[in-house]
């Protein structure tokens, strides 16, 4: 049977190398990966993720080698990123409680993603793409945290890096509210590293300063006191695995990432980095 990763990304920008670092480590391993988008347009890498002069202003220096910004620039426009699914149209939306006959809506709504989780039978985990973008379309949006639910249901892998993360704090059955990080141990963008102004998204030349939330103290609360947030300031990089939850802080730990991704998928891996 063919090796398989569905791969959601943001429509309003995704951090190249946070694509490249775990894709490739998956393709050499023989995983071929399936993408999605919440809107089903091809997804941009942000200009600064492949650009070597980007100086990241928390960290003060170039953040982008030569190497994976020849790696991002061999894939950004590449035909592969052409058709991605359009998850708007593959999952369904939960109903208002205002819409008329809401409750067999509702079991419909249900219903409905009893039959797509046979859809995803077929994937042997799922890679939350990180970048500014998520913030946007992905961190609050119910298609992505349903696609998270079922995965998590069945008990596979689900790797997330950098914002990407951000989407496990939310995704939480509609009748429990629990997050289904508690309890866990994970990582993500740490405060010491969260940007005083610039985050901008693909498609708009809006600013809108510092990030709208810390991710930090979002994947604190989220893990609560039987979990544990480790930011692993002052550390080059940092990934997380408490199965079946594999996350990493930002741009830097891409290639670890892929490469305990592969280590959870292949050879078992529970536990990493903590």
């Amino acid at each position: 049977m063919a090796k398989k990763i569905l791969a959601i990304l943001s429509n309003f920008g995704y951090w190249g190398v946070e694509l490249t670092g775990p894709m490739l480590k998956l393709e050499e391993a023989g995983y071929e990966l399936t993408f999605v988008t919440p809107k089903g347009e091809r997804p941009v890498a942000l200009p600064p993720s492949y650009d070597t002069s980007y100086v990241d202003p928390p960290l003060g220096v170039c953040v982008t080698t030569q190497e994976d910004a020849d790696e991002v620039a061999a894939i950004k426009d590449d035909a592969k990123l052409d058709n991605p699914i359009n998850l708007s149209s593959w999952f369904p939306e939960r109903p208002y409680y205002s819409t008329p006959d809401f409750l067999r809506k509702l079991e419909q709504y249900f219903s409905t993603l009893k039959e797509l989780e046979n859809e995803l039978e077929e994937y042997d985990g799922l890679l939350l793409v990180g970048g500014s973008g998520p913030i946007i379309d992905m961190v609050n949006n119910q298609r992505v945290h349903d696609i998270i639910l079922s995965f998590n249901k069945n008990k596979k892998p689900i790797g997330a890096i950098c914002y990407g993360v951000a989407c496990l704090v939310f995704a939480r059955d509609f009748n429990e509210r629990q997050s289904i990080i508690q309890g866990k141990h994970v990582t993500g963008h740490c405060l010491e590293y969260d940007y005083h102004d610039g985050t901008g998204f693909i498609g708009t030349d809006l600013n809108i300063g510092p990030p709208p939330y810390v991710l930090e103290y979002l994947l604190t609360d989220a893990v609560g006191s039987e979990g544990k947030y480790h930011g692993n300031f002052g550390k080059e990089t940092s990934v997380i695995v408490d199965y079946p939850f594999i996350t990493a802080r930002s741009l830097q730990c891409s290639h670890e990432f892929g490469e305990k991704f592969v280590d959870v998928l292949e050879n078992g891996l529970k536990r990493y980095g903590w």
